[in-house]
């Protein structure tokens, strides 16, 4: 069998075109007020989600829709009250709390179906609560707490030390909360969605390395959407911020939706929100 001259061109071509946006975004908004990095990843996650479930939707499952529309709920509705957890206006326009809840649910409710739609067909995450293993999804939680606890604590440490704040002790409850909004919403967009569309793109030329390189390539572009100010600012800093956060609360999060399922990855960026919420951060 004929190999071809340049087996990684799609993963060459991949890498490019997501460059491009980091690039080109960072050059607008030099001069201009161009959408957040995480709303254009955002979007493309969500046109993809779309593309997969007209095309993959007889695959779904009872239980996986309904596992999509309570995933969707449950963001929208702990977003209603939410007070510690303040998101960028989304696209710059919707900004109040109930059109926020409307957007985070509805964009969480689709990316989840489209993600479950991938893992029908064999994609490299799982959502173990879809698959009727309840006791698994609960001990996978459970590991990600256990998992991120040291992590929530270093955290704190990094927070009091970059932005020369004291601890400010909150509302438990509202911590507690606001905490599934970034856990949740970043988790089945990025962990969940964006992975499983980067694998389909992947799979056939790259089939064995399909899982690890498109997880990889989710938590770097997850990690770097944190930094759209410090790449105008800073280019080379926010490439060395991006990389250090993607080795210490990237890359956890990653092995465990690789090596177990997507719970654990929840848990574990719930305890990271949850603790630094919890101290005022």
């Amino acid at each position: 069998m004929k190999r071809p001259v340049f087996p990684y061109r799609v993963l060459f071509l991949l890498v490019v075109g997501i460059g491009a946006i980091f690039v080109v975004r960072t050059l607008l908004a030099a001069t201009g007020d161009p959408p957040r990095l995480n709303d254009l990843f955002t979007a493309i996650v969500l046109v993809g989600s779309l593309v997969v479930l007209f095309r993959s939707h007889r695959s779904l499952q009872r239980l996986d829709w309904a596992m999509g529309m309570g995933l969707g709920g449950v963001v929208g509705l702990t977003m209603l009250p939410a007070t510690l957890f303040t998101p960028y206006p989304f696209w710059g326009v919707i900004n109040d709390n109930l059109g926020q809840s409307v957007v985070r649910g509805v964009g969480t409710a689709l990316a989840a179906l489209g993600g479950l739609a991938i893992m029908r067909g064999g994609g490299p995450v799982a959502i173990s609560g879809a698959n009727g293993l309840w006791g698994k999804s609960g001990r996978s939680i459970a590991l990600g707490l256990a998992v991120g606890a040291p992590l929530a604590v270093l955290n704190l440490f990094a927070l009091q030390l970059t932005g020369g704040q004291s601890v400010r002790w909150q509302n438990p409850l509202a911590a507690l909360l606001d905490a599934l909004q970034p856990a949740l919403v970043e988790e089945v967009v990025y962990r969940f969605a964006f992975w499983g569309l980067l694998w389909l793109v992947l799979r056939k030329s790259q089939p064995a390395q399909a899982p690890w390189l498109a997880g990889l390539l989710a938590l770097l572009v997850h990690n770097f959407t944190h930094f759209d100010d410090l790449f105008v600012q800073n280019p080379l800093l926010a490439l060395g911020m991006g990389l250090v956060m993607g080795l210490l609360w990237g890359l956890p999060p990653t092995l465990l939706a690789l090596r177990r399922d997507l719970e654990s990855a929840v848990a574990f960026h719930w305890m990271q929100d949850a603790t630094r919420f919890l101290a005022g951060f």
